[in-house]
């Protein structure tokens, strides 16, 4: 999961109107998802209420940020399901979601930003927000073709990479749901940091195509095309050094058994469990893991920020000299929002999926 922080402040005035907020006589409406039940197994529709709300002018010390992109992420079907244990907090019945997003300072009334700013920040799932100006951070304009790059998963890929997995020159890496936002990223970034072969898996021979065509991966192989550890020995037939997991499930036992010794296991997410309110399967035989002295480390962005400028000079310059694909999916409108979030969980979408809430 991609989520950077371990709770979300309250946003002000769209579900807890403020008393020292005060109105300039321009009335703004907009947009947000509320969850309104708790399902069991993956959410219907009828699960959400899209409500227009009235938005009020910031009170000092705060800012008032149209959205322009939200993002999309897998976890946020475990926070709809209230699933325990994770190192945010579920999404609350009748509370409006939230999320990472970019957006634009419309008012202010905070020094340290002004209209026109273009900021980061975690209340996603609407269409305005208005937080003390602290919960935002301002970003270059002109960083990237279009603001919704911010939103990419490629710091999330990083950190496993390099904190978690402990990446060296010469590794073979296996990279699950290689084709998603966070798997795309961790092949092509291993193979831009020396890995010396790059494997992924995918959900139809399309994304297949696309890891090894447009991708780079060295090899990649369809899940639902037999026993996976076999196509795993295929694609690896010296074994894997490292393995970036997305799913867990039956892809992380196979990884397991095609692991070379002192192999390192970077646990970024739970594909083969979202929706579920109950414990997933778990890693398989764990003599194989302490037989082959392996490591398995789970991690969260948030441990690592420090690695954000130093990722963020990186992923520019790549960017800029074409070694590196930034995939992306874009939804209009964010009433479309619930419905493209079981899209993406389906596997509908390649890449880093976003809404765009407005130009």
């Amino acid at each position: 999961m991609t989520f950077t922080y371990g709770s979300i402040p309250t946003v002000v005035g769209m579900d807890a109107p403020s008393n020292s907020t005060t109105f300039s006589g321009t009335s703004r409406t907009g947009l947000e998802v509320r969850l309104v039940a708790r399902p069991e197994g993956l959410p219907t529709p009828g699960d959400f209420e899209i409500a227009e709300v009235t938005v009020p002018d910031p009170a000092v010390g705060q800012v008032l940020v149209r959205n322009l992109f939200m993002s999309l992420e897998p976890g946020m079907l475990m926070l709809i399901a209230g699933i325990s244990g994770l190192p945010m907090p579920r999404y609350e019945i009748g509370k409006v979601m939230y999320g990472a997003a970019i957006g634009e300072v419309v008012a202010s009334a905070d020094p340290s930003l002004g209209a026109g700013d273009l900021v980061m920040h975690r209340f996603g799932w609407r269409e305005y927000a208005v937080a003390q100006a602290g919960l935002f951070r301002r970003v270059d304009r002109d960083a990237y073709s279009t603001p919704s790059t911010y939103l990419g998963s490629g710091l999330v890929a990083y950190v496993g990479l390099m904190d978690a997995a402990e990446l060296r020159p010469g590794d073979t890496v296996f990279v699950s749901s290689a084709a998603g936002a966070t798997g795309n990223m961790a092949g092509q970034i291993a193979r831009l940091k020396g890995a010396s072969r790059v494997i992924g898996s995918a959900g139809s021979p399309e994304k297949v195509a696309r890891l090894t065509g447009e991708l780079g991966f060295d090899a990649a192989f369809d899940y639902h095309d037999g026993p996976i550890v076999d196509r795993l020995r295929e694609a690896a037939p010296e074994g894997i050094d490292v393995y970036f997991d997305n799913v867990g499930g039956e892809q992380l036992h196979a990884a397991i058994e095609v692991m070379n010794p002192h192999g390192r296991i970077a646990l970024c997410g739970a594909l083969n469990r979202q929706g579920e309110s109950r414990p997933g399967d778990g890693p398989g035989d764990l003599l194989s893991v302490i037989g082959k002295r392996l490591t398995m480390r789970g991690f969260t962005t948030s441990d690592h920020l420090d690695r954000a400028p130093e990722f963020d000079t990186q992923f520019r310059t790549w960017l800029g000299e074409g070694a590196i694909v930034h995939d992306e999916t874009v939804i209009d409108g964010l009433a479309n929002a619930p419905q493209a979030l079981l899209g993406l969980v389906k596997g509908a979408y390649t890449g880093k999926t976003v809404v765009r809430l407005g130009t």
